[in-house]
């Protein structure tokens, strides 16, 4: 079984940076997807950025040409570094696997998810 750790995050006021990482073990299947979720209060849990297994990212149109996703496969670590930070990007991150490969920002295609790491973006 897969298991992701999040770190990475804490408060910064708008227009702020923070990277998160986020430390798979458990697995060695380098076919798999890995993505960043946001979940907002009171929302519902949305994809922000996917990474396939050749490192071809996928965003979301809400965070392109803020957030960058990318990976270590050596040190089987996944990176999202945030910049331009909004308050409505304000919410738990979860780090996710898909065993599949897919790639996609649909929560459902996502197996493994870590317990989440909290970003609060306010004045």
């Amino acid at each position: 079984q897969v298991q992701l750790a999040e770190s990475g995050g804490g408060s910064v006021q708008p227009g702020g940076s923070l990277r998160l990482s986020c430390t798979a073990s458990g697995y060695t299947n380098d076919y798999y997807s890995m993505a960043w979720f946001h979940q907002a209060p009171g929302k519902e849990r949305e994809g922000v950025a996917a990474i396939d297994n050749r490192g071809a990212p996928r965003y979301l149109d809400s965070v392109k040409g803020r957030f960058t996703i990318s990976k270590d496969n050596a040190a089987n670590t996944l990176y999202l570094q945030m910049n331009s930070l909004k308050p409505e990007d304000t919410g738990m991150y979860y780090c996710a696997v898909d065993r599949h490969g897919f790639r996609r920002l649909f929560s459902v295609d996502y197996e493994d998810w870590g317990q989440g790491t909290q970003v609060t973006v306010s004045s």
